[in-house]
């Protein structure tokens, strides 16, 4: 009898040791999962089509080119905040001044994938406990603690040193 108790426990420390081994490689530190519906925000219902004014001023069609119809939720987004649609990957005139200065002390190429490397990097060493990855606890928020921004000490900061500033969302109970 003691000897098939020692078995299955070993049995059960095996498979668990084996579960916990498993996955793509990849930290997954939210562990969220989508349901087995369709994605209801792929899913963008085309413009009306309409006549343009002149036909001999509409563009060669062009493999791959863009369509008058076709949605451009980026631009669309631009233009509902007030904003104006960038023109071909371009800075608009209107923002040349505000590019100079955010690009004074220069801009490194590739930052984007420099800062996902740092960040896989950074999530693999803090994807959590063992028992935390079989049992999918998020540990998003506590592998990222230690870099988060204290909103209401950064706010009496500001205010202690004269800078007039917008008021923060009050305090979560968790938080006090």
């Amino acid at each position: 009898m003691r000897a098939q108790t020692g078995k299955a426990v070993f049995a059960i420390a095996t498979m668990l040791t084996l579960a916990a081994c498993g996955g793509n490689g990849t930290p997954q530190l939210m562990n969220l999962r989508s349901g087995s519906g369709p994605d209801e925000f792929a899913i963008v219902p085309p413009k009306p089509l309409e006549m343009p004014e002149n036909l001999s001023e509409l563009p060669e069609p062009a493999l791959g080119g863009s369509n008058r119809a076709d949605a451009q939720p980026f631009d669309e987004a631009i233009v509902a905040l007030g904003g104006k649609p960038l023109a071909a990957g371009g800075i608009p005139a209107g923002d040349g001044a505000l590019y100079s200065h955010a690009a004074r002390f220069g801009v490194e190429s590739g930052i984007r994938s420099t800062l996902a490397a740092e960040d896989l990097e950074w999530r693999r060493d803090n994807n959590g406990r063992i028992l935390e990855r079989l049992f999918n606890v998020n540990v998003y928020y506590k592998a990222y603690l230690k870099q988060r921004l204290d909103q209401h000490a950064e706010l009496a900061r500001w205010r202690k040193l004269g800078v007039k500033t917008p008021s923060a969302p009050p305090r979560k109970a968790d938080e006090e």
